[in-house]
């Protein structure tokens, strides 16, 4: 069995708590990732032109600054990502997050809230932020998740 760690970004606190209920189920590691200038609701309006996610979402190489130097990947196999979905794709900081680490032989796995789209082009838009990991899509965990749920979709994965 490998060491596991589920990382998430959550700007309203959705993914956090299936992330929260993740790691028990997996019986992994939790880590948040934080950005370093913490998102409010006007950043979030996605109906905004002007709103920081969306500024963000529109460039590509966009890296909003994460909080860094309080995680050892090193020990880690396999990392569950998460993340809310925007735009059809993980938010930029995600990508951050990859570039921080280095990931080179890890597994790393997605997953996902979201309001309403799937993974998009997710997997695409990460990989190369991590060129040397195997990144898989992995399942948008939306509405009220259990730890029985969780923990077999987690024994389904072989990991």
């Amino acid at each position: 069995m490998s060491k596991k760690l589920v990382a998430y970004f959550s700007a309203s606190g959705t993914t956090a708590k299936v992330a929260k209920t993740l790691a028990e189920a997996a019986g992994a590691d939790l880590y948040e990732i934080k950005p370093q200038v913490p998102y409010t609701k006007a950043d979030l309006n996605w109906m905004d032109k002007q709103a920081r996610s969306t500024i963000e979402m529109n460039d590509k190489s966009s890296r909003p600054a994460i909080v860094t130097g309080d995680l050892d990947v090193s020990g880690y196999d396999t990392i569950l990502l998460g993340f809310p979905i925007w735009w059809y794709i993980a938010p930029t900081i995600i990508n951050t997050f990859l570039e921080a680490y280095d990931f080179s032989g890890k597994t790393i796995i997605l997953f996902a809230t979201s309001g309403g789209s799937g993974f998009g082009q997710a997997v695409a838009g990460l990989q190369p932020s991590a060129p040397k990991a195997t990144i898989r899509e992995g399942k948008l965990l939306n509405g009220r998740q259990t730890a029985d749920g969780l923990k077999a979709w987690v024994d389904s994965l072989n990991i």
